[in-house]
């Protein structure tokens, strides 16, 4: 297969005509990011036309993107094998996991490895969790603790980075971070300073709630850290609280968060909450 040349306003195009048609982005956020480098991708034109578009990532991961106009007609399944005759051991990713990407991983003997849940939150549930003062509730009673944001304390960055690595040490993505990839993953439209509330133990910072808000309706539970000396510790429940209450007083009515499946304890608590499953995401991959 050859790789054609592709410019990365037509690669968006490409993928907001499959988010459109299949009510799912085919793209997660790290490879659209890396349309602009660090990632391999390997195109379909038609009539200079881009018609499909994979994206392959340095550990491994690939996403593929079909248009709608020009499926069943081999170009997924010609991507995918491009992809594994480079890098066996690739993981490529099917949001959503829809019928049709279930039925070509199945026609190349491809097993999920991994599987990754959306769950979303609204209403009654929604009010419950993040209406005004329902983190100070929930932190009443522990003395030193205190709630504050980025915006407010600008100066916690290496502190914010320690945490996180610390709490994803485990993490394909989140994991091992450096503050130049901290600096990175701030560096996009919707990055807010306000939306990463922390929790502080006097000086100390105990954890932190990294909130994405998607539109004026909709926010998202990005990444919730918890430094390995407050583990144990029930703050959970106020740093869910701190960024819910924050998407809450901004507006969000629905918000969702992504969970490893095999997190059992966590998609316990998160439906005791009110979390529903909305999505389902995994990873297909041909090495069992």
């Amino acid at each position: 297969m050859n790789e054609p040349q592709f410019d990365a306003n037509e690669a968006r195009d490409l993928l907001r005509r499959v988010a459109q048609h299949d009510g799912v982005e085919a793209f997660s956020e790290a490879f659209v990011r890396g349309l602009a480098g660090g990632h391999e991708h390997f195109a379909v034109r038609e009539d200079d036309a881009l018609i499909a578009l994979a994206g392959l990532a340095p550990d491994g991961s690939a996403e593929v993107a079909v248009d709608p106009a020009y499926r069943r007609l081999g170009h997924a399944t010609s991507l995918i094998t491009h992809i594994l005759s480079r890098r066996p051991d690739a993981g490529v990713w099917a949001h959503g996991n829809l019928p049709a990407a279930k039925a070509l991983a199945e026609s190349l003997g491809l097993k999920v490895t991994r599987e990754l849940l959306v769950m979303a939150v609204e209403g009654e549930a929604l009010t419950a969790i993040g209406a005004p003062g329902s983190t100070a509730r929930a932190l009443a009673g522990r003395e030193g603790m205190r709630e504050s944001s980025y915006a407010e304390a600008g100066d916690a960055e290496k502190q914010w980075l320690q945490v996180n690595n610390e709490a994803f040490h485990w993490h394909p993505e989140q994991g091992g971070w450096d503050i130049a990839r901290l600096h990175a993953a701030m560096d996009t439209e919707w990055f807010d300073p306000a939306g990463v509330r922390f929790l502080f133990d006097g000086e100390r910072l105990a954890g932190f709630h990294w909130t994405k808000r998607h539109s004026d309706s909709l926010g998202e539970v990005y990444v919730v850290g918890i430094a390995d000396a407050y583990r144990g510790r029930g703050l959970g429940d106020p740093l869910m609280r701190a960024g819910v209450e924050h998407l809450v007083a901004g507006g969000a009515q629905k918000i969702i968060l992504y969970v490893e499946a095999d997190n059992e304890p966590a998609v316990k608590r998160y439906k005791e909450l009110g979390f529903n499953v909305a999505e389902q995401h995994v990873v297909y991959n041909a090495q069992s």
